[in-house]
Formats: C-alpha cells, structure tokens, sequence
C-alpha cells in the first residue's frame, strides 16, 4: 500500500474530525484573510542596491532631501494663478495640509515659476512627506482629511503616493468584481461537467478553503515581510483555479472507482483509498511543479516578485493541502450520494475506441502534417513579442475616472510629462563642494549638461542665476559667514551638504520614453560630452533611471529563476516519469503556449489591439514584470496538466509496450479531465479582464489565453504528433540509472 493510499484510509476513516479540523482553521482564517489587503502595499518595482535607488537614499541621508511627495493639483477653467481669487482659494485649500501627519513641508506654486502652466490655469503645490516611496501612501488619508475644495476650483492629487494609494484601492475593488463574475461562472462550468450539485459542489468547497487559507497566511506573512497588493488578485486566481483542478481530478477518479466496486460502505473507502493512489498521487507531484515555478520568483529581489513567489507557494501549498486531506474526507461523506440532484448524465470515460482516443489516432496517422502547421500557428502567435518594450508602471495603467489619474491627466496636459520625472544626479567630489576647485568641476559640468538637446533645465547650486559667473559663485560660496541672499542659503541647504551635492534634470520626456532613458545610458557610460569630469563621482537617479534600472535588474535576474525552474522541474519529471526525453519535451510544449501568450500580451496591450473591446489604452509597452510573473506561474500551471497526461501514458507503455496505444489511451483518460480543468482557469483568469488595472487585466487574459492554447493545441494536437515521432524514444531510460532509480510513480496515476 502506497504512501496516498495510507493517507486517503486515514482521511476516510477520520473524516469527521479531519473535517472538524478544516472548520477551526477556516473559523480561525476568515478574520485575518478579510484583513489582508491592508497589509499589502502597493510599489515593491524598486531594488535597494540599484544605482537609482542608492543614488536617492545618499541624498536622503546625508541632504535630508525628501523620498517622496505629492503634488496637490489646483485647476480652474476660469480664474488663473496669480489673480486674487485663484491665489485666496489656493490658499484656502491646502491651509490645513502641512499639519496633516507625515507631512515635512509644501513647497507653494507662489514661490516657484515652473509650478504654474503657460496658461496660469493650472498650478500646483508640492507636499513632501517623510515616508519612503513604497509607505508614502500612508500620508494621503490625512492630506485628504486636511484638503479643502473651495467653489470655482478643482483640487486633486497626483505623484507616486496618489498613485500607488489608488492602485490598492482598485485593485480591492477588482478583486471584488472578478470573484462576482468568476464563482458563478465556475460552478456553472463544474455543474455542466460533472452533471450532479453534489459532485460540483466539492471542487469549489476546496479552492474557497484554500483561498481564505492562504490569505490568512499571506496576512501574517506581511507582518514580517513586505507583500505586494497584486498578490492579492493572484492568490484568488491560483487558489480557487488550482483548487478547482485537484479536485477535479480526484473527484472524476472516485466516481470511476465507485462505479467499479459497487456499493457498501466498504466500496466507499476502498474508492477514497484508490483515488488517493492514483489521482492524489498525481495531485502532488503537479503542486510540486507549480511550486516549483512560482518559488523561482522568490529568487528575485524585488517586492513586487518575490511577494508574488510567497504567496502563490503559500496557495498552491495550501490547495494541494486541502485536496489530500479535505477532499477524501468529503468523499467519503458523499459516499454514494456523490451523484445527488443530478442534472444531467455523465457517461463513462472510452479506454481506446472514445473521441480523444480517436482524435489522437488521427494525429497519428499524419504527425508531420499535423506538427508543422501547428507549430507554425504558436510561433506565429508569439512573433510580436519580439518588438516588445519594456517599462515600469505609471498613471496610465488605471482606468481615466480614478482621481490621481484626472490629476496626473491635468499635469501632463498643462505642463508636459518632463517636470515629473526629472533625473537626479548625486554627485561627490574631493573635499566640499564649495571650495573654489569643486565649484569649478560643477560648474563645468552643468554647462556641458545644458548643452545636450534633450535637457531643457538643470537646477544646481551652480545655476541660481543664469547672469552669475564661475568666480561670482566661488566668490559667494567663499564668505565665510555663507551666502548672504537668504534665497542662495535655501538653496544651498536644499541641494548641497559637504562633498555631496544634487543636480536635477529637467525634461521634456516622461520616465518610460526612450529619449530619456537613453540620456541616462549616456550619462552613465562615462565617455562621450556627458561623461563627468575627474574629481566627481556620480550617481544618476530619478524616474528615467528608476525605469533603466529595473528593467536591466529584471533581465539580470531572469536567467537564474529560467534556469532554476527549468532544471529543478526536468528533475521532478525525471523521477516521476522514469523517462530522459519526456521532461525534455514537456518543457519544449510549455515554452510554446507561454510565448504565444507573451506574443498576445504585446499585440493586445502594447500595440492596443483590442482596446476598445476591452476598455483600455494602448500602453505603449509592456510592463517589465508581468512576462516573469506569467512565465512562473503559467509554466507551473501548464505542467500541471502534463503531469496528469503523460502519467497516464507511462502506466500504458508499461502495461504494453506499445507507443502509439500509451498515446491513444493517455489522452482518451486524461482529455477530458484536463480540458474541463482548464476550462475553469479560464473562465477564472478571464473574468480580471474586467479589472480596471490594466496590469491585472493582461495577467488574467495573459494566463487565460496560455491554458486555453495549452489545453487544446498543445495537449490534443502536439503532444500526441511529437510522441508518435519519437515514439519509443520517448521512454528512454539507460539501462544503468534505471537499476538505481526509485520507482515513486508506481504507473498507476490516472487521469
């Protein structure tokens, strides 16, 4: 008797009580999984060590300049800054803002030209905050508290913190939306399949247990370890879809199991113990490539990743949990009443003679002509995504009615994107940088700076005043009792401490267009007219680099989480299917149904395709981590399904010997089964496509259309003309590992 074996007994002999169990646990989750979007933050799309991020956090700890701030936005169509009424209801609404909590100080659009647009209808206030980036949503509850919105003018926020508080609050929202589309659409597809509410009911009891499981888990998790908001969507997708897929499987196996041994009590648990052998064996080993895929994540330091890497572990530990232990219990409960209020009849699955045994054999008879074409057609798929572009996110991913984005809207309009996102440089020299010799280098440098086409201002405590020249600097710099213009000693204290002063750079370009991230790869290169001059040590930060640095961070670090995933679940397959070219080819079919998502992910949300089905704007790229999300978790769920298959195959060949028969009778078992499991991911990942995200949206649509294509193509069509190729290849084993390696799949798992 199997190890499953022995746990599905225990389960059915102890269902009472192991259910009872699974009631205090639930009891005890669903307060802390109803908290857990509070615990999550939004950000986590910047790495501490990257150059941006140092170059800030040095001028932070040594300046004192500020991490992060919000831009109060002060608008009328009719009344313009500098006139009394504008200035008197400016005044009115942020009066009681810089005693809100967090706040360090406003920087008023009356005191700085550059804040006020061409047409004066449009100004705004600078509040900066003495959060990090990634906390300074904190601070908005009591600028909010704090703001005023005067007759005659609009008031708003923008900047990161608007941002990325609006972001969470959306994305709850979408959360909200998905499961109220999703549910009733999942239960609806598993009434169709397995044709009884009885039997239906199962697989949602077990995905809803893994759910709230899993968020009470991931809300303490954030307690000692920051987590994304995102993981909150993915944790419901995965929860409930790999939950649903378990147990769909398992329940199909015990209704044949039963069916076999007739009835009595008995038949009942020999059922339990039989599903748990073949189909619980299965269950596990495809939770183990899931995991597998989503623990790469973890390997990535960024938040926003390796908070997605935790949690989904923590779901599909909890879904494969639920499926071993809960599950048997209820089976065994339904016992013969797993049929109950039948609403239409199921027939039995075909061994050799049903539709999927002969689709397969029809693939078979023409493999080469069956292949070239299909291949050609995923390939095909996949080709825009070699014009792809990759960006961090901004205001463009919500939806235009969201408030930080009418801000951000009315910034850009009245200003141009470039005041927003300029490049900060931190810059060191040999000594302060007051003294004469510094203030030369500086100065130098800034000139060079101003000449380059793509800059519009760089801001100093060298370029004051354009009329002053290098000596008169030195000259002021050098009082020993410091600048005697009160505006100068601002500034100074502002920009410069020591040997570390800032210099900003303003222009026309927001942080995603290519322009200025090529203006920071020329600043960086250190040749060429931008290249700083000997005796200054630069930094180059701000939102340009910011997005420079994570996307080459991202690249740097995909090649080891590949890597990882790619050996550790040929090893997994190795040992299960006793087999050296089938997890090489089972690794070649993901490859194919993830690229031609990736290819989709680019065509629809990149170019805009399909925008205006889908209530969206093109974006203009794609944003960086959404293709490593999408590999891990759909390279997880695609080897989900080809474990269920190619087990099944194995037990074939094993029985017979003959290749074309293993295929035939594999997929006869198993293509229903896997087609019904992916039809639910489906219709569960397709329902974020109402997400107001655009970043959610394209990671369910992105999930949706690889196991659609993974489900169908893939599995009925490539899989069975490859295998007819290789055919008996494709069970290679030398002769000498098969002596020393353990036989732990036992050729019984059954689909």
């Amino acid at each position: 008797m199997s190890a499953f074996e022995r746990l599905g007994r225990w389960a059915a002999h102890r269902r009472w009580w192991v259910v009872g169990a699974w009631v205090v646990v639930l009891a005890a989750a669903v307060p802390l999984a109803v908290q857990t979007s509070g615990a999550l933050r939004s950000g986590g799309f910047i790495r501490d060590d990257l150059e941006s991020a140092r170059s800030k956090q040095l001028l932070h700890d040594e300046i004192g300049l500020p991490e992060a701030a919000v831009a109060v936005v002060l608008h009328s169509s009719t009344l313009r800054a500098g006139e009394p009424a504008f200035e008197t209801a400016a005044a009115l609404a942020v009066a009681g803002v810089s005693g809100a909590p967090h706040v360090l100080g406003i920087v008023s659009h009356s005191l700085a030209t550059t804040q006020v647009s061409a047409d004066g209808h449009t100004a705004y206030d600078l509040v900066y905050v003495d959060l990090p980036a990634d906390d300074s949503p904190l601070a908005l509850p009591g600028i909010r508290a704090a703001l005023v919105h005067p007759d005659g003018l609009d008031v708003g926020l923008a900047g990161g913190a608007a941002f990325y508080g609006d972001v969470q609050e959306v994305s709850e929202s979408d959360l909200r939306r998905s499961e109220i589309i999703s549910l009733p659409l999942a239960a609806l597809a598993l009434l169709i399949v397995f044709g009884s509410v009885v039997a239906a009911s199962l697989p949602l009891a077990i995905g809803g247990a893994a759910v709230v499981s899993a968020l009470a888990l991931i809300f303490v998790v954030a307690g000692l370890t920051p987590m994304s908001i995102f993981v909150l969507n993915l944790a419901t997708l995965l929860g409930l879809g790999l939950g649903v897929d378990y147990s769909l499987l398992m329940t199909s196996r015990f209704r044949e199991e039963l069916a076999a041994r007739g009835g009595g009590p008995e038949a009942v648990h020999d059922a339990v113990g039989a599903t748990m052998a073949t189909a619980g064996r299965a269950v596990f080993f495809s939770g183990l490539t899931v995991l597998l895929g989503l623990l790469g994540l973890i390997l990535f330091e960024f938040m926003i990743l390796r908070s997605v890497g935790i949690a989904g572990a923590i779901v599909v530990g909890f879904a494969v949990l639920a499926a071993l232990t809960l599950l048997p219990a209820l089976l065994t409960i339904a016992g013969h009443r797993i049929d109950s209020f039948r609403v239409r009849k199921i027939g039995t699955v075909g061994g050799t003679d049903g539709p999927w045994a002969r689709l397969a054999n029809r693939v078979m008879d023409r493999p080469i002509r069956v292949l070239v074409p299909t291949l050609g057609v995923l390939l095909l798929l996949g080709t825009p995504f070699l014009h792809v572009r990759f960006n961090a996110p901004d205001a463009s991913i919500l939806p235009p009615s969201v408030p930080s984005r009418v801000a951000f809207d009315q910034l850009v309009s009245a200003f141009g994107p470039g005041p927003f996102a300029p490049i900060v440089l931190a810059v060191r020299t040999d000594g302060p940088v007051t003294e004469p010799a510094n203030l030369a280098r500086v100065y130098a440098y800034t000139r060079e700076l101003e000449t380059d086409p793509r800059i519009v201002r760089v801001q100093s405590l060298v370029d004051l005043d354009p009329r002053l020249t290098l000596a008169q600097y030195q000259l002021m710099y050098a009082t020993p009792s410091g600048p005697p213009d009160r505006f100068v000693q601002e500034a100074l204290a502002g920009s410069t401490r020591g040997s570390l002063t800032a210099i900003t750079i303003f222009t026309p370009y927001g942080p995603n267009e290519e322009p200025g991230r090529n203006l920071v790869r020329d600043l960086r290169s250190g040749a060429g007219p931008l290249a700083a001059p000997a005796g200054l040590t630069v930094l180059i930060g701000g939102g340009a680099a910011d997005v420079e640095d994570v996307v080459a961070g991202v690249a740097a670090d995909f090649p080891r989480t590949a890597l990882f995933i790619l050996l550790t679940t040929y090893l997994v397959l190795f040992l299960l299917l006793r087999s050296v070219i089938l997890p090489l080819k089972a690794l070649a079919m993901n490859t194919l149904s993830i690229t031609a998502s990736f290819g989709a992910l680019v065509w629809i949300f990149q170019d805009g395709n399909l925008s205006a089905l889908l209530g969206t704007q093109p974006l203009g790229f794609v944003e960086t981590t959404q293709p490593v999300i999408l590999f891990c978790v759909l390279f997880g769920l695609s080897m989900d399904y080809e474990v269920f298959l190619l087990t099944r195959m194995r037990e074939t060949w094993d029985r017979t010997g003959d290749n074309r028969a293993a295929v035939a009778h594999g997929l006869e078992r198993s293509g229903r089964i896997v087609t019904s499991a992916a039809l639910i991911v489906v219709l569960v990942a397709s329902s974020f496509a109402f997400a107001d995200i655009v970043l959610i949206k394209a990671l369910g649509l992105g999930i949706a259309i690889a196991v659609a294509l993974d489900a169908t193509i893939v599995r009925a069509l490539l899989v069975p003309a490859t295998m007819r190729l290789l055919g008996h290849w494709n069970w290679w084993l030398p002769a000498a590992l098969a002596r020393r390696l353990p036989d732990i799949a036992e050729h019984e798992v059954v689909a």
